[in-house]
């Protein structure tokens, strides 16, 4: 790694700029102080920009990362890690990275595929489950606009974690959730009261489709067009649920409202243990003249 910090911008679960979800990459020899890190995210106005650096134990491929939205620090972030999986593999080629996050150890491996391009697969934490309190679940909706008898039954609501908390609500009709208007405001004190990231709105098109839209609002942000910490929570979600049989694989449709859109696969490997998320990412740096 270069002895001179190093700020990267890309979209990742994209090929195309104009797609996906853009994330900063800050590749260093140590991390800024917090104070410092939170003015760089805040710049780059991003749903998150990840900071590595090598963890001092001397193990190839071994960092230490923080994850920085414009307004508050979070403890994972999925999107900024694909492309922080890129943007490593492009200063020392594809491989096995650990990143040592605030919630615990995340695997990394970057090839190169057929297509020329670089291809990011994380393995999360040990995720966790539980059903949502009424309470937050009411809240929710009431922030959200929406009635009870909008989500689906057969994917009741719940709290997950693969790094980071989601409430994942599931809506029985698409035009529920394309027609998504929320109390910015609102939402967040509901959120931080419950320790929650994002939302994970969900619409099931299919046995292993699905359509989703993640309100940000505790990180200053209306909505993310790809999350790649919510997709392997709701992995995780569905194995818990007993809705998929593992190992398999999800793929879920997220940014199209926003005219962002995005790809991204979930790979639920075993019947524990951690969710694998895959996507790429694509340069948003303006090349130098």
């Amino acid at each position: 790694m270069s002895t001179e910090p190093e700020l990267r911008r890309l979209a990742a679960f994209t090929l195309d700029p104009a797609g996906g979800n853009p994330a900063g990459v800050w590749l260093g020899r140590a991390l800024p102080e917090a104070a410092e890190m939170q003015r760089i995210a805040a710049e780059v106005g991003y749903s998150e920009t990840a900071f590595l650096a090598p963890d001092g134990t001397g193990r190839p491929g071994a960092h230490r990362v923080r994850y920085f939205s414009p307004a508050s620090e979070v403890p994972f972030c999925g999107h900024a890690t694909i492309a922080s999986g890129v943007a490593l593999a492009e200063r020392s080629g594809p491989g096995r990275f650990l990143l040592a996050t605030n919630g615990g150890p995340v695997e990394v491996e970057v090839d190169r595929r057929a297509d020329g391009h670089l291809w990011t697969t994380l393995t999360s934490v040990q995720p966790w489950v539980r059903e949502a309190e009424p309470d937050l679940v009411a809240k929710a909706l009431a922030a959200l606009g929406w009635r009870h008898g909008e989500l689906d039954p057969a994917l009741p609501p719940a709290v997950a974690n693969a790094g980071a908390s989601h409430l994942i609500l599931a809506v029985a009709a698409y035009g529920t959730l394309s027609g998504l208007d929320y109390d910015f405001d609102r939402l967040r004190s509901v959120m931080l009261a419950a320790d929650l990231t994002t939302l994970q709105l969900v619409w099931r098109e299919g046995p292993s489709r699905f359509r989703a839209r993640d309100p940000f609002p505790v990180g200053g942000v209306v909505e993310d067009p790809a999350t790649g910490a919510a997709a392997a929570a709701l992995g995780a979600y569905l194995r818990w649920r007993g809705e998929l049989l593992p190992p398999a694989r999800l793929t879920i449709s997220q940014g199209r409202e926003m005219g962002r859109p995005s790809v991204i696969e979930v790979d639920v490997p075993d019947l524990d243990g951690g969710v694998r998320v895959i996507g790429t990412a694509v340069s948003l740096d303006t090349p130098e003249r």
